[in-house]
């Protein structure tokens, strides 16, 4: 009789908590960034947010190998300047938070996508059927009133959704850069684009006058900067290295679920039923997809999603 995979052990329960108070940080973040794109100018904020992650990083910089900069330089703009940079777009647009939180968990069946077009993968039937299941719960969101009403901003949070997965598969060419380090660069090498676009399209000088008359944005700018990147980022790096990674994912679909939580207790949201159908079917074929690559192959270390 052949020998069976011994158990892992148990998550212990601090380590639940934890895990849980990351869920809720990153939930969180879509409040305190729809927030802040009501003063700032979107890709403003975003600026300023990366600012500040640099600045309380930079100790952390360090010179990557050489042949790593073209893919630390892709998967920076993609999973920091871009899909940043379009989701406060869309948080700026749109006229509640549980579309956006809901529609960007799309990224996860768009990656595995990715992976068997770019990288060759093989995946059965039922995980594309849970591909399937989660592209049906998009199309029936697009059936929603308050979703039909607001088309562009379903379109940021699609390519934003896209570009975040584009860079779920470069981070898996990146060797050798830890994941503060990878903040950092993530902040450095996204502000040169965003402080261009910036400048072009808007006004960042607004930002000075900003700290003396609207005090109450800034904090949201240190949620978003300290509370769900650094803390929110960083405890979960520290959780991968102690627990397998797919028993650790499908946790993470508590953050969309969270987010219409808040966004209905804070934000004023009130979700139909379309909306929140579609949405299940989201999170549904996104946990039947985590579910088959847990049993399918052992863990593997995968970017956390930064969540809005």
């Amino acid at each position: 009789m052949g020998a069976q995979r011994a158990a892992a052990p148990a998550m212990p329960a601090s380590h639940f908590l934890f895990l849980l108070f990351i869920c809720l940080l990153w939930a969180g973040n879509f409040i305190a960034a729809a927030w802040a794109v009501r003063v700032f100018e979107p890709v403003t904020f975003t600026v300023v947010r990366f600012g500040l992650v640099l600045l309380l990083l930079l100790p952390f910089l360090r010179v990557p190998a050489r042949d790593q900069w073209k893919t630390l330089l892709a998967c920076c703009w993609t999973m920091g300047a871009i899909h940043f940079g379009l989701v406060f777009l869309a948080l700026g647009r749109s006229e509640d938070v549980s579309s956006i939180a809901l529609l960007m968990q799309i990224y996860v069946p768009l990656s595995t996508l990715m992976a068997v077009l770019l990288l060759g993968e093989r995946i059965g039937w039922r995980t594309t059927s849970g591909i399937l299941i989660a592209f049906g719960g998009v199309l029936v969101m697009g059936l929603d009133p308050l979703v039909l009403s607001q088309l562009d901003v379903v379109a940021l949070v699609l390519l934003s959704a896209l570009s975040l997965a584009t860079g779920t598969i470069l981070m898996r060419r990146l060797k050798g850069i830890g994941v503060f380090n990878f903040q950092a660069w993530n902040a450095l090498l996204s502000l040169v684009p965003l402080g261009l676009l910036a400048t072009w399209l808007e006004t960042p000088s607004q930002v000075f006058a900003l700290t003396s008359e609207r005090p109450d944005a800034w904090l949201a700018v240190a949620y978003s900067a300290i509370a769900a990147s650094i803390i929110g980022h960083g405890g979960f790096y520290w959780l991968i290295q102690r627990h397998e990674v797919n028993r650790i994912t499908p946790y993470l679909l508590l953050v969309p679920i969270l987010a219409v939580v808040l966004g209905v207790l804070f934000w004023g949201d009130r979700p139909g039923p379309r909306l929140l159908t579609g949405g299940g079917l989201v999170l549904a074929g996104v946990l039947w997809i985590t579910l088959r690559a847990r049993w399918r192959r052992p863990a593997r270390v995968e970017p956390a999603p930064p969540a809005g």
